[in-house]
């Protein structure tokens, strides 16, 4: 008995999901293109399939660095944290050439402003990271924020230094790392006041959001520098939070609450140790100190 041939629409839903096959015109004349990646139809022109990654080349292990650098098919990953994102071609200078060809790496050498002034920036960024120990996210956010500042021209009469502390300062407080405005200003020669006016600028010109800064995120810091004791550390935590639910940190130096937050926890615990000491430790001034430490008592005293 013959077997009963399946009929054309059956074969059709049948090989839908089929790479063989055509979805469209139900041909099995697929043809592979290995430079586009792609299956394509032979009847009709439909693509099938694209982006087809190729398994076809088998991968030799290299033992030394020169087989590796002979067998490699790909450079370097792109990083923002270079000029030319590790994009560019570098004629080789020893190569036999013909004197046209000479002049042509002589110019290619030849940095334009543009370039240099990515340069400059970029190294700054990668030093002050480096100073501060600062995880790559913040380096690299920092410089795709300052290279759409310099795109928008938001360089011009402005220093790059001062550019590059604003990103890094916003970069820190975006992805909550414990680094404070003071803490660049010491890693770096520009005035505190270009450096205000320029994370400024950013936020108004580039339209970001300002990420409030949580003071009990350098809390454990200075009970360090300050040599106090878990138990300070645990009440200092304690009061600031209390004061966040009840009162509003926005527009204050959080190392301001933090210095009147740790005093007052000392005074709490009987821990012996003065004002004067504290605010040298923290970078404040004994005024901020004593203000900010009267709104706690407030606080504590409402309770």
């Amino acid at each position: 008995m013959d077997a009963i041939k399946p009929n054309t629409q059956q074969n059709f839903g049948e090989n839908l999901n089929d790479k063989n096959y055509c979805p469209e015109c139900n041909s099995e004349n697929v043809i592979y293109d290995a430079h586009r990646g792609e299956n394509i139809c032979e009847r009709c022109g439909l693509v099938i399939e694209h982006h087809i990654l190729d398994t076809e080349r088998d991968e030799r292990r290299a033992f030394t660095s020169e087989e590796k650098a002979k067998r490699e098919r790909t450079g370097s990953p792109i990083s923002v944290l270079l000029p030319d994102l590790g994009l560019s071609t570098i004629i080789d200078p020893k190569a036999k050439m013909s004197q046209r060809m000479k002049r042509v790496i002589k110019w290619n050498s030849r940095m334009t402003w543009n370039k240099r002034n990515l340069l400059i920036a970029t190294t700054e960024i990668k030093r002050i990271g480096s100073n501060l120990n600062l995880p790559l996210r913040v380096k690299e956010l920092s410089a795709k924020i300052y290279r759409r500042a310099f795109s928008l021209k938001l360089l011009r009469g402005r220093s790059i230094k001062a550019m590059v502390a604003a990103s890094l300062y916003y970069s820190c407080r975006t992805e909550r790392i414990p680094r404070t405005l003071q803490e660049l200003v010491e890693e770096t020669t520009s005035d505190p006041r270009e450096i205000r006016r320029c994370y400024r600028i950013l936020i108004r010109e580039l339209d970001l959001k300002v990420p409030a800064m949580d003071p009990s995120m350098i809390v454990p810091r200075y009970i360090s520098d300050l040599s106090l004791s878990l138990e300070v550390e645990k009440l200092t935590n304690e009061i600031l939070n209390r004061f966040q639910k009840r009162m509003s940190v926005s527009g204050k130096d959080p190392k301001g609450l933090v210095a009147a937050a740790i005093y007052l926890a000392c005074q709490k615990l009987n821990e012996g140790i003065s004002q004067s000491k504290i605010a040298k430790t923290i970078g404040v001034t004994e005024v901020t100190l004593r203000s900010r430490f009267k709104e706690f008592q407030k606080l504590m005293n409402d309770n």
